[in-house]
């Protein structure tokens, strides 16, 4: 089982001749936990793990498990591609010591719905840890019902969903009124955190939390503890600063709000995505000295 809460999917922090800076990764991850994020996610989407060779992604590895295990918290890492025998390969190197493997639905492939189950069944059984489902349509073109995440969620090995399907729609009421106990349900969205959270879901996997990363561990919080009020008002707030943070391609905003508090040493992305503009910038940082001023 994974903790209910923020889990804060890590940028991977460049130099500024392009190399991982893995002092930067430790001290946002450091910052993340202590502010109150339940655990943290490496090597996501978040992380532009799709741009980093192999010694780039096992340092990145390296900083995040010293970091989880001194303070005690999980740390889930992404895996997978469309490829079943290459994603079991990959989840059968993991180390047994983090908690959990983030997968993502085969993107591209568009398998159909039972092969896309038979694909988290053959990657349940090769892997070391639970499995994380990445269940997000806009990027694997692939939509599945709740039904059928209902399926994946009852194989051997499946933990938990993390869920962006970019709307609070019936498939996504259905699947929280339906899940199976312990299966857990993070919204991925950041802007539907709020919204999901009031539905029941564990926690969020949110890259707003890099910012004001305590303020995202009240807002679940207060849903789980039913603060209703509480949790609408707070909710309002950091959905707008998530507009503001995703307003470009994720991460570039995030990176450049981060560099701007002096956070990371440059706001720097590898291509194909290209720096956060000014403006998008400069409405991002209205909203996160608006929050600091709360």
């Amino acid at each position: 089982m994974l903790p209910s809460g923020v889990l804060v999917p890590l940028v991977t922090p460049f130099t500024p001749d392009d190399r991982v800076d893995r002092d930067a990764v430790a001290r946002l991850a450091h910052e993340a936990l202590t502010d109150g994020a339940a655990g943290l996610v490496a090597l996501g989407t978040t992380a532009e793990a799709a741009t980093l060779d192999t010694a780039e992604r096992a340092a990145v590895l390296d900083v995040c498990r010293s970091v989880a295990r001194e303070h005690n918290a999980p740390l889930v890492v992404g895996a997978g591609s469309n490829d079943t025998a290459a994603t079991a390969r990959a989840l059968a190197a993991l180390p047994s010591d983090i908690a959990a493997a983030l997968v993502v639905v085969p993107p591209f492939t568009r398998p159909s719905v039972d092969g896309v189950v038979a694909h988290f069944r053959a990657l349940g059984a090769a892997s070391p840890v639970p499995l994380v489902v990445y269940n997000v349509p806009y990027r694997t073109g692939l939509t599945l019902d709740a039904g059928t995440v209902l399926r994946v969620a009852a194989l051997p090995g499946v933990a938990a969903t993390k869920h962006s399907v970019g709307a609070v729609d019936p498939d996504t009421v259905a699947l929280l009124a339906r899940r199976p106990a312990g299966f857990g349900v993070y919204a991925g969205d950041d802007i539907l955190a709020s919204p999901l959270l009031a539905l029941g879901a564990d926690g969020g996997i949110l890259a707003s939390a890099h910012v004001h990363t305590g303020r995202f561990a009240d807002l679940v919080s207060a849903w789980h503890n039913g603060e209703v009020d509480r949790a609408r008002a707070i909710g309002h707030r950091l959905a707008a600063l998530s507009a503001a943070l995703f307003a470009e391609p994720n991460p570039v905003v995030v990176k450049a709000v981060l560099h701007a508090q002096s956070r990371i040493g440059t706001p720097a992305v590898r291509l194909p995505l290209l720096p956060a503009s000014p403006a998008a910038t400069a409405t991002a940082m209205v909203h996160v000295d608006r929050l600091a001023q709360d």
